[in-house]
């Protein structure tokens, strides 16, 4: 089978998915060690057995609704390529929005030495993207589970990134007296009865990774509540959340006591990011 013939193949096969002749690229280029320019470039290569056969069961999984950073065990955030589990999220390009403003704020800080703690880590792909950004910083991601900071872990010893570590913790439990210039988390937060669990690639992703009460804020409630005895004084927080979580989220961290409260929208235009400073 030639590679134009069997992309063909393949994107009839996954018809009616989001992203039929994408997901058939990405899983081919990947079978192949090759990019996706090579694809293109020379569409008449033929697949050897072994090749046709992995391709074959690669679409039989995304037809089946698997997610392809799943079946592929990798997915690209930010300048990173990041291996994936079934324990943890799949980065997902939203989140950027979130580092980005991180960024932002760190760079205009006269310190480049931060300290940032990732809470919730997974993949460690906010960590690491904040890390390899800011080579001076100090970067402790934490998970609650086990299987987490091992992938995390993982994925800073691939990207050669030194200035990160990940630590097993239920949220702040493991990091006593330990205080952060920033504090980030793309915490659990969607409700436990939202129909969007039952779409697309989340059906396959860990629930308690995904969920956070009957409003999808305990998570976040928690995490401002206690939060301000791990952060130095005009520290940031910073969190991803639900497209409609943003005025709520606002003022959780308003009443908590936290200044220049604001919110970003995604590139979607959805609210997606608030931001705090502890005073």
């Amino acid at each position: 089978m030639r590679i134009d013939n069997a992309l063909a193949w393949a994107a009839e096969q996954l018809e009616g998915g989001e992203s039929p002749s994408i997901d058939a690229k990405v899983m081919l280029a990947n079978i192949l060690g090759k990019s996706q320019t090579y694809l293109f470039t020379w569409p008449d290569k033929t697949l050897d057995a072994t090749q046709k056969a992995q391709f074959e069961a690669y679409v039989a999984k995304r037809k089946r609704g698997e997610p392809v950073a799943y079946i592929i065990g990798k997915r690209d955030f930010w300048t990173l390529s990041l291996f994936t589990s079934p324990d943890t999220l799949i980065p997902r390009p939203d989140t950027e929005v979130l580092v980005e403003q991180v960024l932002n704020w760190a760079n205009q800080q006269s310190s480049a030495s931060l300290s940032i703690c990732d809470l919730g880590t997974g993949t460690g792909a906010i960590a690491l993207a904040l890390a390899s950004e800011l080579p001076q910083a100090s970067v402790t991601g934490v998970d609650y589970q086990e299987g987490a900071v091992k992938l995390a872990t993982r994925n800073a010893h691939a990207n050669s990134i030194a200035n990160a570590h990940f630590v097993q913790s239920d949220w702040f439990s493991a990091l006593a007296d330990q205080t952060f210039d920033i504090i980030v988390s793309n915490p659990p937060y969607i409700e436990e009865s939202s129909p969007y669990l039952n779409e697309g690639d989340v059906r396959f992703e860990p629930k308690t990774a995904l969920t956070s009460g009957s409003d999808g804020l305990d998570d976040i409630k928690h995490i401002i509540n206690n939060a301000p005895q791990y952060l130095n004084k005009g520290a940031l927080l910073a969190f991803e959340h639900g497209f409609d979580q943003g005025t709520a989220v606002n003022v959780l961290l308003t009443k908590a006591g936290f200044i220049n409260v604001k919110t970003i929208k995604d590139f979607g235009g959805n609210d997606r990011v608030t931001v705090g400073q502890w005073q």
